[in-house]
Protein backbone atom coordinates (compact mmCIF):
# COMPACT_ATOMS: atom_id res chain seq x y z
CA UNK A 1 0.00 0.00 0.00
CA UNK A 2 1.37 3.41 -0.89
CA UNK A 3 1.61 6.05 1.80
CA UNK A 4 -1.01 8.16 0.09
CA UNK A 5 -3.47 5.26 0.45
CA UNK A 6 -2.73 4.56 4.12
CA UNK A 7 -5.75 5.27 6.38
CA UNK A 8 -4.84 7.89 8.97
CA UNK A 9 -6.70 8.34 12.27
CA UNK A 10 -8.94 11.40 12.58
CA UNK A 11 -7.59 14.29 14.67
CA UNK A 12 -9.10 16.18 17.57
CA UNK A 13 -8.38 19.81 18.41
CA UNK A 14 -6.95 20.33 21.88
CA UNK A 15 -7.79 23.34 24.04
CA UNK A 16 -4.34 24.78 23.24
CA UNK A 17 -5.11 24.83 19.50
CA UNK A 18 -3.04 21.76 18.54
CA UNK A 19 -4.59 18.86 16.63
CA UNK A 20 -3.86 15.35 17.92
CA UNK A 21 -4.49 12.02 16.14
CA UNK A 22 -7.05 9.94 18.01
CA UNK A 23 -4.89 6.81 17.71
CA UNK A 24 -1.25 6.57 18.72
CA UNK A 25 1.39 3.90 19.23
CA UNK A 26 2.52 3.53 22.83
CA UNK A 27 6.06 2.26 23.37
CA UNK A 28 5.95 1.52 27.11
CA UNK A 29 8.05 -1.61 27.74
CA UNK A 30 9.18 -1.67 24.10
CA UNK A 31 12.81 -2.68 24.42
CA UNK A 32 15.35 -0.02 23.36
CA UNK A 33 17.02 -0.60 20.01
CA UNK A 34 15.58 -2.65 17.18
CA UNK A 35 12.24 -3.63 18.82
CA UNK A 36 11.17 -0.03 19.34
CA UNK A 37 12.54 1.20 16.01
CA UNK A 38 10.76 -1.60 14.16
CA UNK A 39 7.47 -1.07 16.00
CA UNK A 40 7.48 2.65 15.18
CA UNK A 41 8.34 1.92 11.54
CA UNK A 42 5.49 -0.58 11.24
CA UNK A 43 3.08 1.84 12.91
CA UNK A 44 3.94 4.67 10.53
CA UNK A 45 3.52 2.30 7.58
CA UNK A 46 0.09 1.30 8.96
CA UNK A 47 -1.07 4.92 9.08
CA UNK A 48 -0.28 5.93 12.64
CA UNK A 49 0.83 9.54 12.96
CA UNK A 50 1.14 9.66 16.73
CA UNK A 51 3.92 8.11 18.82
CA UNK A 52 3.83 8.19 22.63
CA UNK A 53 7.08 7.71 24.55
CA UNK A 54 8.57 8.90 27.86
CA UNK A 55 11.90 9.47 29.54
CA UNK A 56 11.20 6.49 31.79
CA UNK A 57 10.74 4.14 28.81
CA UNK A 58 14.42 4.58 27.85
CA UNK A 59 13.61 4.42 24.13
CA UNK A 60 13.34 8.08 23.12
CA UNK A 61 16.54 7.71 21.05
CA UNK A 62 14.95 4.88 19.07
CA UNK A 63 11.67 6.71 18.52
CA UNK A 64 13.60 9.65 17.08
CA UNK A 65 15.72 7.40 14.87
CA UNK A 66 12.64 5.63 13.52
CA UNK A 67 10.94 8.93 12.74
CA UNK A 68 13.95 10.13 10.76
CA UNK A 69 14.25 6.80 8.94
CA UNK A 70 10.57 6.97 7.91
CA UNK A 71 11.18 9.95 5.63
CA UNK A 72 7.92 11.53 6.80
CA UNK A 73 7.90 15.30 7.30
CA UNK A 74 8.29 16.19 10.98
CA UNK A 75 4.99 18.06 11.05
CA UNK A 76 3.06 14.94 9.98
CA UNK A 77 3.91 12.93 13.09
CA UNK A 78 2.64 13.87 16.55
CA UNK A 79 5.27 13.04 19.19
CA UNK A 80 4.61 12.86 22.93
CA UNK A 81 7.12 12.39 25.74
CA UNK A 82 6.89 12.78 29.50
CA UNK A 83 8.56 14.09 32.64
CA UNK A 84 9.29 11.29 35.10
CA UNK A 85 8.35 11.76 38.75
CA UNK A 86 11.98 11.89 39.95
CA UNK A 87 12.41 15.01 37.77
CA UNK A 88 9.79 17.21 39.42
CA UNK A 89 10.69 20.84 40.14
CA UNK A 90 11.18 23.88 37.92
CA UNK A 91 14.88 23.56 37.06
CA UNK A 92 14.87 19.76 37.02
CA UNK A 93 11.88 19.70 34.68
CA UNK A 94 13.52 22.11 32.24
CA UNK A 95 16.71 20.03 32.26
CA UNK A 96 14.75 16.80 31.79
CA UNK A 97 12.87 18.22 28.80
CA UNK A 98 16.15 19.33 27.20
CA UNK A 99 17.53 15.83 27.65
CA UNK A 100 14.43 14.25 26.11
CA UNK A 101 14.59 16.55 23.09
CA UNK A 102 18.26 15.69 22.63
CA UNK A 103 17.54 11.97 22.81
CA UNK A 104 14.70 12.30 20.32
CA UNK A 105 16.80 14.50 18.07
CA UNK A 106 13.92 16.98 17.82
CA UNK A 107 13.64 20.72 18.26
CA UNK A 108 10.16 20.35 19.79
CA UNK A 109 7.62 17.76 20.86
CA UNK A 110 3.96 18.05 20.08
CA UNK A 111 2.92 17.17 23.61
CA UNK A 112 4.91 17.15 26.84
CA UNK A 113 3.28 15.56 29.87
CA UNK A 114 3.91 15.28 33.59
CA UNK A 115 4.02 11.49 33.88
CA UNK A 116 2.64 11.19 37.44
CA UNK A 117 1.54 13.64 40.14
CA UNK A 118 4.02 11.90 42.46
CA UNK A 119 6.34 14.63 43.75
CA UNK A 120 8.12 15.53 47.01
CA UNK A 121 5.47 18.19 47.61
CA UNK A 122 2.56 19.94 45.90
CA UNK A 123 4.92 22.90 45.37
CA UNK A 124 7.29 20.71 43.33
CA UNK A 125 4.33 19.53 41.27
CA UNK A 126 3.27 23.10 40.57
CA UNK A 127 6.85 24.17 39.83
CA UNK A 128 7.01 21.40 37.23
CA UNK A 129 3.92 22.80 35.57
CA UNK A 130 5.44 26.29 35.49
CA UNK A 131 8.40 24.74 33.68
CA UNK A 132 6.06 23.13 31.14
CA UNK A 133 4.36 26.48 30.55
CA UNK A 134 7.78 27.97 29.81
CA UNK A 135 8.59 25.11 27.41
CA UNK A 136 5.41 25.88 25.54
CA UNK A 137 6.14 29.61 25.37
CA UNK A 138 9.59 28.84 23.99
CA UNK A 139 8.18 26.51 21.30
CA UNK A 140 9.78 23.38 22.71
CA UNK A 141 6.37 21.80 23.36
CA UNK A 142 3.39 22.66 21.20
CA UNK A 143 0.97 21.44 23.88
CA UNK A 144 1.37 20.46 27.53
CA UNK A 145 -0.62 18.20 29.81
CA UNK A 146 -0.57 15.66 32.58
CA UNK A 147 -0.89 11.93 33.20
CA UNK A 148 -2.59 10.06 36.02
CA UNK A 149 -4.10 13.17 37.57
CA UNK A 150 -7.29 12.77 39.56
CA UNK A 151 -9.90 15.51 39.83
CA UNK A 152 -8.19 16.56 43.08
CA UNK A 153 -4.79 16.92 41.39
CA UNK A 154 -6.34 18.80 38.49
CA UNK A 155 -8.14 21.21 40.82
CA UNK A 156 -4.86 21.92 42.60
CA UNK A 157 -3.21 22.65 39.26
CA UNK A 158 -6.01 24.81 37.87
CA UNK A 159 -5.93 27.00 40.99
CA UNK A 160 -2.36 28.06 40.16
CA UNK A 161 -1.84 27.46 36.44
CA UNK A 162 -1.84 29.96 33.63
CA UNK A 163 -2.44 27.21 31.04
CA UNK A 164 -5.11 24.52 31.48
CA UNK A 165 -3.73 21.05 30.63
CA UNK A 166 -4.55 19.91 27.12
CA UNK A 167 -4.89 16.25 28.09
CA UNK A 168 -4.96 13.94 31.08
CA UNK A 169 -3.49 10.58 30.11
CA UNK A 170 -4.84 7.90 32.45
CA UNK A 171 -5.46 4.18 32.54
CA UNK A 172 -8.85 3.91 30.90
CA UNK A 173 -10.89 1.04 29.47
CA UNK A 174 -14.36 -0.35 30.24
CA UNK A 175 -13.08 -2.05 33.41
CA UNK A 176 -11.55 1.17 34.76
CA UNK A 177 -14.15 3.70 33.67
CA UNK A 178 -14.57 6.81 35.83
CA UNK A 179 -17.61 8.87 34.75
CA UNK A 180 -16.77 11.56 37.32
CA UNK A 181 -13.34 12.14 35.78
CA UNK A 182 -14.80 12.10 32.26
CA UNK A 183 -17.41 14.70 33.25
CA UNK A 184 -14.78 16.91 34.90
CA UNK A 185 -12.46 16.79 31.90
CA UNK A 186 -15.33 17.52 29.53
CA UNK A 187 -16.45 20.55 31.58
CA UNK A 188 -12.93 21.94 31.58
CA UNK A 189 -12.05 21.26 27.94
CA UNK A 190 -9.37 18.67 28.77
CA UNK A 191 -9.08 15.62 26.51
CA UNK A 192 -8.86 12.16 28.03
CA UNK A 193 -6.03 10.05 26.62
CA UNK A 194 -6.15 6.35 27.47
CA UNK A 195 -3.11 4.28 28.36
CA UNK A 196 -3.44 0.49 28.58
CA UNK A 197 -6.68 0.75 26.58
CA UNK A 198 -6.28 -2.95 25.69
CA UNK A 199 -5.89 -4.00 29.36
CA UNK A 200 -2.54 -5.46 28.18
CA UNK A 201 -4.63 -8.35 26.86
CA UNK A 202 -5.66 -9.51 30.33
CA UNK A 203 -9.41 -9.03 29.77
CA UNK A 204 -9.75 -10.17 26.16
CA UNK A 205 -11.70 -13.28 27.19
CA UNK A 206 -14.51 -11.26 28.77
CA UNK A 207 -17.80 -12.67 27.37
CA UNK A 208 -19.26 -9.22 26.63
CA UNK A 209 -16.18 -8.20 24.66
CA UNK A 210 -16.21 -11.48 22.75
CA UNK A 211 -19.92 -11.24 21.96
CA UNK A 212 -19.73 -7.67 20.68
CA UNK A 213 -16.62 -8.50 18.71
CA UNK A 214 -18.34 -11.49 17.14
CA UNK A 215 -21.34 -9.33 16.16
CA UNK A 216 -19.04 -7.02 14.21
CA UNK A 217 -16.47 -9.54 13.01
CA UNK A 218 -13.85 -7.78 15.14
CA UNK A 219 -11.33 -8.75 17.80
CA UNK A 220 -11.67 -7.83 21.49
CA UNK A 221 -8.77 -5.38 21.00
CA UNK A 222 -10.63 -3.59 18.22
CA UNK A 223 -13.80 -3.43 20.30
CA UNK A 224 -11.92 -1.91 23.24
CA UNK A 225 -10.28 0.72 21.05
CA UNK A 226 -13.52 1.52 19.25
CA UNK A 227 -15.26 1.95 22.64
CA UNK A 228 -12.72 4.64 23.51
CA UNK A 229 -13.06 6.35 20.13
CA UNK A 230 -16.87 6.38 20.48
CA UNK A 231 -16.44 8.14 23.84
CA UNK A 232 -14.18 10.78 22.27
CA UNK A 233 -11.00 9.53 23.94
CA UNK A 234 -7.50 9.36 22.44
CA UNK A 235 -6.27 5.76 22.38
CA UNK A 236 -2.62 4.74 22.86
CA UNK A 237 -2.34 0.96 22.38
CA UNK A 238 1.11 -0.62 22.68
CA UNK A 239 2.47 -3.47 20.57
CA UNK A 240 5.73 -4.59 19.01
CA UNK A 241 4.00 -7.13 16.72
CA UNK A 242 3.34 -5.96 13.19
CA UNK A 243 0.04 -7.81 12.76
CA UNK A 244 -1.35 -6.37 16.01
CA UNK A 245 -0.18 -2.86 15.19
CA UNK A 246 -2.08 -3.12 11.91
CA UNK A 247 -5.11 -4.69 13.60
CA UNK A 248 -5.27 -1.90 16.17
CA UNK A 249 -5.41 0.70 13.39
CA UNK A 250 -8.42 -0.93 11.73
CA UNK A 251 -11.06 0.64 13.95
CA UNK A 252 -12.34 3.52 11.88
CA UNK A 253 -14.59 1.57 9.53
CA UNK A 254 -17.17 0.34 12.04
CA UNK A 255 -19.19 1.75 14.93
CA UNK A 256 -20.72 0.41 18.10
CA UNK A 257 -24.42 0.75 18.81
CA UNK A 258 -25.44 2.82 21.86
CA UNK A 259 -26.66 -0.36 23.57
CA UNK A 260 -23.27 -1.99 23.00
CA UNK A 261 -21.44 1.01 24.44
CA UNK A 262 -23.72 0.86 27.49
CA UNK A 263 -22.95 -2.85 27.95
CA UNK A 264 -19.23 -2.10 27.80
CA UNK A 265 -19.60 0.83 30.23
CA UNK A 266 -21.27 -1.54 32.66
CA UNK A 267 -18.15 -3.76 32.82
CA UNK A 268 -16.57 -1.29 35.25
CA UNK A 269 -15.06 -3.18 38.18
CA UNK A 270 -12.10 -0.96 39.10
CA UNK A 271 -9.48 -3.65 38.52
CA UNK A 272 -6.45 -1.70 37.38
CA UNK A 273 -3.69 -2.98 35.13
CA UNK A 274 -1.20 -0.41 36.41
CA UNK A 275 0.66 -0.82 39.68
CA UNK A 276 -0.39 2.50 41.23
CA UNK A 277 -3.78 4.01 41.93
CA UNK A 278 -3.49 7.79 41.36
CA UNK A 279 -6.13 8.38 44.01
CA UNK A 280 -3.60 7.24 46.63
CA UNK A 281 -1.06 9.91 45.62
CA UNK A 282 -1.23 12.86 48.07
Amino acid sequence: MSRSAVPVAPRLRLNQGVEIPTLGLGVYQSAPGTPTRQAVAWALEAGYRHIDTAAMYENEVDVGAALRASGLPREEVFVTTKLWHSQHGYDRALAAAATSLARLGLEYVDLYLIHWPTAPSPKDRLDSWRALERLQREGKARAIGVCNYTVRHLEELRAHATVVPAVDQVEFHPFVYDPELVAYLTRNGIRLEAWAPLTRGLRFSDPTLEAIGHAHGRTPAQVLLRWGIEHGFIEIPKSVHRERIVENAQIFDFTLAPAEIARLDALRDGQRIGRWDPAEIP
